[in-house]
């Protein structure tokens, strides 16, 4: 069969080389001068530094088959991020472990003597928490709250934290020990050689085309056996009900001698700090040894035609706004929508890949059984 994807990033590049693997041609467009989504990383021409141009990407999974794929790929060195924050002036330890605690409050308590500390410190008033400040509060108390996830929030989404669904929270851990590695997951590492060449592997086969510079256009779709969607949704529908929401980034780079910050990344929390992070990328390649460095501040904004998305923020006009497209899209004919945009969710790089994977093998049964391949493999509502 004849398909066409949308999309250089995880989710199109996987979905090609499973696609033309089991025989089928597929043409790969791609909008952008390069492969790889906002996982594209180059050496920096001054420093000769790793950098992951649209910000850091440290690959992480507890999904043994994911980890296996993606290793055939690159070669993938072990990575524990281990993220500092600024607040007034003094530096501390996230996410918020019991070195954080006892630095903060001035303490040297033990486990179970921290956990009876916090826990008279949360506020136990509030019995179902319905937005990000009160499951903070009744999560870690007023003082840590507002030193390390208020103004962070607030910059980060430009929304007062009482706006924001208590969920958001729940996926940030808090700590009654010294660990302060920021992810859980089994398997962490970062491309040795960064990841653009992942992409350019998963997509080097004889039956995929790869067109750079160039959006999918709609008008030829039906050329196609079937079109696999990867970016924004309501894009696809010429934004008929409205723009979904999205924070994008803007990065400031700088380039300084030695070292600057001596770590990966530093986040500031200070509201009156403009940016949410900085991060010095020769950090996460510490195999690599480089005499200069190059540092990119981080400035999270509203997301503005032209821009590009980072983060969806999926409040309730927007999940509104996409159950209106998720319509328009379940009707479309030969046409799938797959990925962080084409689905409108924040997803980590190796859903990203499970969900490929898995939307490959219903493409190949489909084809096998001759039924209708699916306008989406999972339920993004």
């Amino acid at each position: 069969m004849n398909f066409a994807i949308a999309g250089a990033g995880f989710s199109g590049a996987v979905l090609a080389r499973e696609l033309a693997m089991h025989g089928h041609h597929v043409t790969v467009f791609e909008s952008r001068n390069h492969l790889g989504g906002n996982c594209y990383t180059e050496r920096d021409a001054k420093t000769g530094v790793m950098v992951h141009r649209y910000g850091p990407h440290i690959f992480h999974t507890d999904h043994e088959k994911v980890w296996e794929y993606v290793n055939r790929f690159a070669e993938f060195v072990p990575y524990i991020n281990r993220v500092k924050a600024t607040y007034k002036q003094n530096v501390y330890s996230l996410p918020i472990n019991l070195h954080t605690i006892n630095q903060f409050f001035g303490k040297a308590y033990g486990p179970k003597e921290a956990k009876r500390y916090i826990q008279g410190l949360a506020d136990q008033k509030i019995k179902i928490p319905q937005s990000f400040e009160e499951q903070a509060l009744k999560f870690v108390g007023k003082e840590l709250y507002e030193a390390f996830l208020k103004g962070y929030t607030e910059k980060q989404w430009g929304l007062n934290p009482k706006s924001l669904p208590a969920s958001i929270l729940k996926r940030l851990p808090l700590r009654f020990d010294y660990n302060d590695n920021y992810f859980n997951h089994k398997y962490q590492g970062i491309p040795r050689e960064g990841y653009t060449p992942i992409f350019e592997k998963l997509l080097d086969h004889q039956l995929i085309e790869v067109i750079l510079n160039t959006a999918f256009d709609q008008e030829v779709h039906t050329d196609y056996d079937h079109v696999f969607y990867t970016g924004p949704i309501d894009a696809w529908f010429g934004f008929a009900y409205g723009r979904l929401g999205y924070r994008t980034l803007e990065f400031k780079s700088e380039i300084h001698d030695g070292d600057f910050q001596g770590c990966a990344v530093m986040n500031y929390s200070d509201s009156d700090v403009p940016f949410t992070r900085i991060s010095e990328h020769k950090y996460f390649a510490p195999w690599e040894s480089h005499e200069k460095t190059i540092i990119f501040k981080e400035y999270s904004k509203s997301c503005e035609p032209g821009d590009i998305p980072y983060y969806p923020i999926r409040l309730l006009d927007e999940k509104k706004m996409l159950n209106q497209y998720l319509i328009l899209a379940k009707n479309q004919v030969g046409v799938s929508f797959l990925g962080r945009l084409g689905t409108y969710r924040y997803l980590d790089m190796d859903v990203t890949v499970k969900e490929a994977l898995e939307a490959s093998e219903l493409i190949l049964a489909c084809i096998q059984t001759e039924r209708q391949i699916p306008s989406f493999f999972i339920d993004p509502a």
